[in-house]
Order: C-alpha cells, then structure tokens, then sequence
C-alpha cells in the first residue's frame, strides 16, 4: 500500500487549534469532509481516509452541512445490493 506523506511546517501546525494528540485523526477528517465535499472522493474512501464508521461519518457530513451525493449509479448498486441480499436470504 503506498502512502502519502503530508508535511507541514512547524509554524503551521504551532498555529493549529488543535491539541497535538489530536492533529493526525483531526486533519484527515477535515480533509475527508472536503474532498467529499468537492466530489474529488467517493463517500466510501472518504470515509475510510475520516477512519469512521459509515453512520458517524454520514452524521459529521451532517454536522458540517455537506449535502450527501447520491446519482442514478448509487441508486442502481443500491438496488442490485438488495436484490443479492433477497437472493441470498435463507
């Protein structure tokens, strides 16, 4: 698996307003929410990049006041998910 690496100058992240333990987990929700946001990440990756769950991650989308995605193409895998899942019930 290939990381990325982002570096930030010490001046930079001083200024943060965010406790140090809590900068990691806290930049990559806030990326998370915007790439998102900006269409740049699907709700899946963006959630794994926010390390949440998919309901926690829906409800930060919510708090933020990010309108979820969702097309025609999300609509056909939901739909052909459930058809598997009824399928598959037994």
């Amino acid at each position: 698996m290939q990381t990325l690496t982002l570096k930030l100058p010490i001046g930079l992240q001083d200024a943060l307003r965010i406790p140090d333990a809590e900068q990691e987990k806290r930049l990559k929700r806030e990326l998370a929410i915007r790439l998102y946001e900006k269409e740049l990440l699907s709700f899946g990756k963006a959630r794994e990049l926010a390390g949440m769950s998919k309901w926690a991650f829906h409800e930060l989308l919510a708090e933020e006041g990010v309108v979820r995605h969702y097309d025609l193409a999300d609509l056909e895998m939901d739909k052909q998910t459930i058809g598997f899942l009824n399928e598959n019930r037994g």
